[in-house]
């Protein structure tokens, strides 16, 4: 019984780290893999680094972008899913 009193805090600490901290960053994860999936050409999208354009093309990982400066070539991963909402909220 003494060694599972020795053990009790530090498994509430994990439980605690678990509900605060892995299972949200696990529920985001699954959110932004489901945003990438669903984008479709002519979605308006803005980048992690900050170029707004619309999906000209997609591919299996990659996405043509058409900006006012031309079509990039950018991985699914790259685009922002707040970002994005947020412009097309707007």
């Amino acid at each position: 019984m003494g060694q599972l009193q020795q053990f009790l805090p530090f498994l509430l600490m994990f439980v605690v780290i678990y509900f605060f901290m892995i299972r949200p960053q696990q529920k985001r994860a699954k959110n932004e893999k489901e945003f990438e999936s669903n984008l479709k050409v002519g979605d308006k999208i803005v980048t992690k680094s900050g170029l707004h354009g619309k999906v000209a093309e997609l591919a299996e990982t990659t996405v043509i972008i058409e900006t006012m400066s031309g079509k990039l070539k950018m991985e699914r991963s790259a685009i922002s899913m707040e970002l994005s909402a947020a412009l097309n909220k707007k």
